[in-house]
């Protein structure tokens, strides 16, 4: 991987880290404003919380392992 691809790849990082962070936001929006009224709204934005932590990581992983390989 060149060093033109790690910095897009680290672009992407930086961008999915700011997803889990606005993912995470929403969660702690809904436990702290709209509990226990819309409860039913947990399993969709846990879901949604945890898909971009999934996503976050694999692209980190892979950013780790191409920076080993310079």
């Amino acid at each position: 991987m060149t060093a033109e691809e790690i910095k897009l790849l680290e672009q992407e990082v930086s961008k999915a880290k700011f997803v889990v962070a606005q993912k995470a936001g929403q969660l702690h929006d809904l436990v702290e404003d709209r509990l226990p009224v819309s409860f039913e709204e947990i399993p969709v934005l846990a879901e949604a919380t945890y898909q971009a932590c999934k996503h976050w990581d694999s692209l980190n992983k892979k950013l780790q392992e191409s920076k080993k390989l310079l």
